[in-house]
């Protein structure tokens, strides 16, 4: 059953109707400057605003000890400027046609072995996590022709959600919310559909594992690896990366879905792949990685301090 219908608050009111009014502003200008601006009212969550600074700063600590205080700094910084630059190109997308979506992208690795793996016939599993655009990766697969339903967590402020589920709609998309997944994802995977799964979020009530991310145990949704096993559905991994020039390129590596007959232990490997493919990317680009999240948060009662939330 669906999740009850949220109403709105006053105060929800009041941010929509500021985002409404940021957006029909910077729809009017190039997909550069509208996202030059973004990044410019970003980077004012790290200062002087100060939005979960700490937690961003701490994270990045915890992740990546190899790096000195000025460069964490560094990464904290651009990471609040790329959100916010992130933010406006998403909102704007609806108004960019099909075309003007593909030439965003200055080139596209692994489009062939997606394509192949999509004329299995057994539809096909896309795992990203919030790195680089992900709502611009989801819509240049869209913008190809490729039918795609996206998982999503429903949004607190409702008329947000509401809004960002017609931004994916205009653009191609199909949005599942996951208190539907169960029911509807088989359905999409069996008519040949793509579903697209954000795998970085751990929220209660949300069927998980627990496996290492950048050496801490990190809350995991599990229904890709499930559903790819019950199916016999394919998975690969995208990540929709910013580049120097503004435009972005757009990655595709599989994840290997072997069942041996053990379920658990199948399902918890495949996690764990993509998982780690996730770090290993993000590894590449932490500028452009969702540290505002506290990934560790949800942890297993008796998991040692080194191995658990770092705040």
């Amino acid at each position: 059953m669906s999740e009850g219908v949220i109403q709105p608050t006053f105060a929800h009111r009041a941010e929509y109707a500021a985002l409404r009014s940021a957006v029909a502003a910077m729809e009017r200008l190039s997909f550069t400057s509208a996202g030059k601006i973004g990044a410019r009212l970003g980077g004012l969550g790290y200062r002087p605003l100060g939005i979960r600074r700490a937690v961003v700063e701490r994270q990045l600590t915890a992740a990546l000890p190899e790096l000195d205080s000025a460069e964490i700094t560094r990464i904290a910084r651009a990471a609040y400027g790329h959100l916010g630059q992130t933010s406006i190109e998403t909102a704007i997308l609806p108004s960019y046609s099909r075309r003007e979506i593909i030439d965003l992208f200055e080139s596209v690795h692994g489009w062939d072995m997606l394509q192949e793996r999509l004329a299995r016939g057994k539809g096909l599993i896309m795992v990203t996590g919030h790195l680089g655009n992900w709502e611009l990766g989801g819509a240049y697969i869209a913008a190809r022709g490729v039918p795609v339903d996206a998982v999503a967590r429903h949004m607190e402020n409702p008329l947000f959600d509401r809004y960002l589920t017609s931004t994916r709609e205009r653009i191609g998309m199909t949005v599942v919310h996951d208190g539907d997944a169960v029911r509807r994802v088989p359905r999409s995977l069996r008519s040949g559909r793509a579903v697209a799964f954000l795998v970085d979020q751990g929220a209660l009530g949300l069927a998980s594992t627990w496996v290492p991310f950048f050496g801490r145990y990190a809350k995991t949704p599990r229904g890709p690896a499930v559903f790819a096993l019950r199916l016999g559905t394919p998975i690969v991994f995208g990540v929709a990366l910013r580049q120097p020039s503004g435009r972005y390129q757009l990655h595709f590596e599989p994840i290997e879905v072997a069942d041996t007959g053990n379920r658990e232990e199948d399902v918890d490997r495949i996690v764990t792949d993509y998982t780690q493919m996730l770090e290993r990317w993000v590894r590449r680009a932490p500028e452009q990685y969702l540290w505002h999240h506290r990934r560790w948060k949800h942890q297993r009662p008796g998991t040692p301090p080194e191995l658990g939330d770092p705040l």
